[in-house]
């Protein structure tokens, strides 16, 4: 399995067997790292772009350290490019500290609100860790016998919750469709 592509974020770059996560080759020795180890397969590699780990449902998680977040806006044109170069579902994972609590405002507006992204604050490593050993072994499970996941997206869709999504500061009714679309129809997945 070759994961070298000259534009790694492209959709189809990266084929990830469930059960194993490709993590980049930055991450070896890290906290993450050493907590994946023995509970899922990690392999890492060079070559990954702005990819942090790649799981098997053609996800992946872009990581955002309490240094990313206290050192500038350098991360946000990271997502930005990672956006718009790429089919695959990213979610961002962000440290949330003491020392970074008072960036997370303007933070989570970027990236839930203004890219559509999926972020998920954790304190830590460790934390981080826990969070793709268990997205690993979600997507591994058979979700055909589940009916609670099959969600008809045409009854979601009710004026009612139309209008409460545009409620929300800048949301207007294209954007309120897209985030419906995205995270009520796309959550059985």
């Amino acid at each position: 399995m070759t994961t070298k592509e000259t534009t790694p974020v492209e959709a189809g770059a990266v084929s990830v067997p469930y059960g194993h996560v490709i993590g980049n080759e930055k991450w070896r020795g890290s906290q993450i790292a050493q907590g994946l180890q023995g509970k899922i397969k990690l392999i890492l590699e060079d070559g990954l772009g702005l990819v942090d780990f790649h799981l098997s449902n053609r996800s992946c998680i872009l990581y955002i350290s309490e240094a990313d977040l206290v050192a500038g806006n350098g991360f946000k044109r990271r997502l930005v490019r990672f956006r718009n170069a790429s089919s695959l579902h990213g979610i961002v994972i962000v440290e949330k500290t003491q020392i970074s609590d008072q960036y997370f405002p303007a933070v989570q507006k970027f990236i839930v609100l203004e890219l559509g992204m999926t972020l998920l604050p954790v304190a830590n490593q460790g934390e981080a860790s826990q969070f793709i050993i268990q997205l690993v072994h979600e997507q591994s499970k058979d979700h055909t016998s589940n009916p609670f996941l099959h969600k008809k997206c045409s009854q979601l869709v009710e004026a009612s919750i139309l209008r409460t999504v545009q409620q929300i500061p800048g949301v207007g009714k294209t954007k309120a469709l897209l985030l419906l679309q995205q995270f009520v129809c796309a959550g059985g997945k």
